[in-house]
């Protein structure tokens, strides 16, 4: 086998030094890729076997994870690996539970959508504290499920559908959602106990809002005390959120009007509360979060001892945090710790309380806004700064309390790698780098933080899995995913091409990072088109050092230079890197973006007339931005789903960055794609799911009828039943076939 590779450097100066004085090398058309986009679409996943939701059993005595079917990519099943030894083997399959799977219902599906997860099956279970028992939610209900009989009970058979279902923290009981309310199931009677009952029409219990789901990373409304006496849970009244009637166009072609609670920038937001309700006896005692009702619930955390619930509260504008110690038998509750930024407060699920009753907590309350691993007492002052320096802690992995040991991934040495590291407790020493290799990591420890579940991939290696002691020795392979015949890539392991890094430098001086990938068959002495991708938003981070998505490799196969850079705003560079774009979106992202294309066209292999451009969602917005504020310097874009004026958009997401409407209206009016439409010269291919509930069709409708009163030129496609996201094997197919036309007729024409 071979991975395709030129140094750019080389190759920029022996294109150079080749280059012809009169005109430009005639170009030879790339042939017909192996690698089609069927394929790519198809199963296996070309990446192969690649295990999700990867844990420990409770006594560690295996490692349980989702495994897709062989004959169908979206299908996920339960599979178990003991740790002594074996291989790994099927622990439940989703079709033998339900053979055949109800349809989801609109909650479901929103939630889903929210968490990003397209596949169907066992998509999420959990274990009981003992290790005698996983519960799997399928089929619209629950099952408990014997891991040593493999026999299966199901929990309820309702026509209602329950969701975020898991077992409490000692073992005893099941709780659930069902029709806005929170139940409980009591695994040795089976008796059903309904914990509210008031919920219903615009009330609900125990469930997160919508912008929580998308915005805040929180997907549920309701967290257990260790002790399983307490249940901390909210209650959110939508009525005071506009009402946005939207139409749904399904893949039937049948239509509906969906009134959905969608809080547009500057609008009101739903009235979130937080009750502690006693198991036993349902009593509910209020927490008061702030004095005003115009915050964000974010997380809630419990002390090892069930003496106290931690609440961490935003604020509207997102620019400080509040994390409230309550007391559970009476609600009461006073300030922890508070933090306070002039950029925005970026959520974690870091805060970790300890057996000893202090706390490890990650904070970008630091120079550079890099975030840290910080040690506190249960009074909230600080014990020990674990970490420091001009880079980032991406998560806390482990607490060893006995060695003093802290575990957890980073990027110490460069952005566009993640390992993981251990750090003494009491920050006396460097954090030790425990992994190797020049990718990304993740990993997951068990209880006693001696081993741990870590996943690998770089440019050439797909994600592989492994077994590994706490000083990063491997002990047994979980899924080796090797390169060798056999794998789903590995017929197309010749053709694969492994981009190149480098960086830039932004006009303020800030240092830029791109990834590069030549087409197939370079030649130094020919002229290739070139597509640059982009996200360009925050909390996002496209340049890295991990397996790469297969459509850079579906574009360089067809003879496109693939080129992709990270600007100001970009994640895991620290806060104040991202806070360039603050009160300004659409701008500083657009003049890093340029510097890139520049770049790109400076290459002697790079036709500086035939360069595309194309991004989703974010980066569907950013090719508006960029093409419309640069009207001759792309020629051709494609935009995915994009965000079109910000006050279309919800509040959470929009007013972290830019601001309220009311306190930043120039902001928001240049940051709208409409006040830079007469600009409008490069083509473009606009594309949007027409039932997208997260980035509004109307989005693109007003686009559409903006470029029609123009007389402009463009093409779309819409997808009818789509959301956010375009899904099925058919539809990918469909939607990557176009866009790939479409690139060829723009820039390919006349080859």
């Amino acid at each position: 086998m071979s991975f395709r590779f030129a140094g750019l450097a080389a190759v920029a100066a022996l294109a150079g030094a080749c280059q012809p004085a009169s005109e430009p090398a005639t170009e030879i058309a790339a042939s017909e890729p192996a690698l089609t986009i069927e394929r790519i679409y198809a199963s296996p996943s070309l990446s192969g076997a690649t295990p999700r939701s990867l844990t420990f059993s409770p006594d560690g005595s295996r490692v349980t994870f989702l495994r897709a079917k062989a004959d169908d990519a979206s299908v996920l099943d339960l599979w178990a690996m003991d740790i002594d030894g074996g291989e790994p083997y099927l622990l439940v399959d989703s079709q033998v539970l339900a053979p055949d799977e109800r349809a989801l219902t609109e909650a479901e599906r929103q939630l889903r959508e929210r968490a990003r997860i397209s596949s169907t099956g066992i998509v999420r279970y959990d274990w009981d504290t003992q290790g005698e028992a996983i519960l799997v939610p399928l089929d619209g209900d629950v099952f408990y499920v014997s891991v040593e009989s493999g026999e299966a009970r199901r929990l309820m058979e309702t026509p209602e559908y329950e969701t975020d279902a898991r077992i409490s923290p000692r073992g005893n009981f099941v709780s659930f959602i069902r029709e806005q309310n929170l139940y409980v199931i009591d695994l040795e009677s089976g008796e059903e106990t309904a914990i509210t009952s008031e919920g219903g029409g615009l009330v609900s219990w125990g469930v997160a809002e919508f912008v929580a789901q998308e915005e805040l990373s929180r997907r549920t409304g309701y967290w257990w005390s260790p002790d399983e006496q307490y249940i901390a849970l909210a209650r959110v009244d939508e009525s005071p959120v506009e009402n946005i009637q939207r139409m749904e166009i399904a893949a039937d072609g049948s239509a509906r009007v969906v009134d959905q609670r969608y809080p547009r920038a500057g609008t009101d937001n739903a009235t979130v509360e937080l009750f502690i309700a006693e198991r036993e006896t349902g009593a509910r005692r209020p927490v008061e979060l702030a004095a005003t009702d115009d915050i964000y619930l974010a997380r809630v955390n419990w002390a090892s001892d069930s003496a106290t619930a931690y609440v961490q509260v935003l604020n509207r504008m997102q620019d400080q945090i509040t994390i409230l110690a309550a007391d559970p038998t009476t609600g009461a509750a006073s300030p922890w710790l508070v933090e306070t930024t002039d950029i925005w407060i970026n959520l974690t699920n870091d805060f970790r309380a300890l057996a000893d009753d202090t706390v490890l907590w990650t904070s970008e309350d630091m120079p550079g806004g890099f975030r840290h691993i910080q040690h506190r007492a249960a009074d909230g002052s600080l014990i020990s700064q674990v970490t420091s320096g001009d880079w980032v802690v991406g998560s806390i992995n482990a607490v060893d309390l006995e060695d003093g040991l802290v575990y957890f991934t980073g990027w110490i040495e460069t952005p566009l790698e993640r390992h993981v590291y251990s750090v003494p407790l009491d920050g006396s020493a460097a954090p030790t780098r425990i992994t190797a290799g020049h990718g990304r990591w993740s990993a997951r420890f068990g209880r006693d933080a001696a081993t741990f579940i870590g996943t690998y991939s770089d440019p050439q290696t797909p994600a592989r899995t492994a077994l590994y002691s706490v000083d990063g020795t491997p002990i047994r392979w979980i899924e080796e995913n090797a390169l060798v015949e056999g794998h789903p890539y590995f017929p197309y392991l010749d053709d694969h091409i492994t981009p190149e890094y480098g960086t830039l430098t932004a006009a303020d001086g800030s240092e830029l990072h791109y990834q590069i990938f030549l087409p197939a068959d370079f030649d130094p002495d020919r002229q290739y088109p070139a597509i640059q991708y982009l996200y360009g938003g925050p909390h996002s981070q496209q340049v890295h050092r991990g397996w790469q998505s297969m459509r850079a490799q579906m574009f360089a196969q067809r003879g496109y230079v693939y080129f992709t850079l990270d600007n100001r705003g970009a994640a895991n560079r620290g806060r104040e890197f991202e806070g360039h774009i603050r009160h300004r979106m659409g701008s500083v992202e657009v003049e890093d973006q340029l510097v890139g294309l520049d770049y790109l066209k400076s290459l002697d292999f790079v036709d500086a007339d035939r360069v595309g451009i194309w991004g989703w969602s974010y980066g569907g917005y950013m090719t508006l931005m960029a093409t419309l504020q640069a009207p001759d310097a792309w020629a051709a874009g494609v935009a995915g789903a994009p965000v079109t004026d910000w006050t279309l958009y919800d509040t959470a997401y929009t007013e972290r960055y830019m601001g309220h409407p009311d306190a930043n209206f120039g902001g928001y009016e240049q940051s709208s794609v409409f006040a830079h439409l007469d600009n409008y010269e490069t083509p473009l291919l606009l594309i949007h799911g027409m039932a997208d509930d997260n980035v509004i069709f109307a989005n693109s409708v007003r686009l559409y009828s903006e470029l029609q009163q123009q007389r402009a030129d463009f093409e779309m496609m819409t997808y009818p039943g789509q959301r956010h996201g375009v899904r099925g094997e058919d539809r990918s197919v469909h939607l990557w076939t176009m866009i790939v036309d479409y690139f060829d007729r723009k820039l390919k024409e006349g080859e």
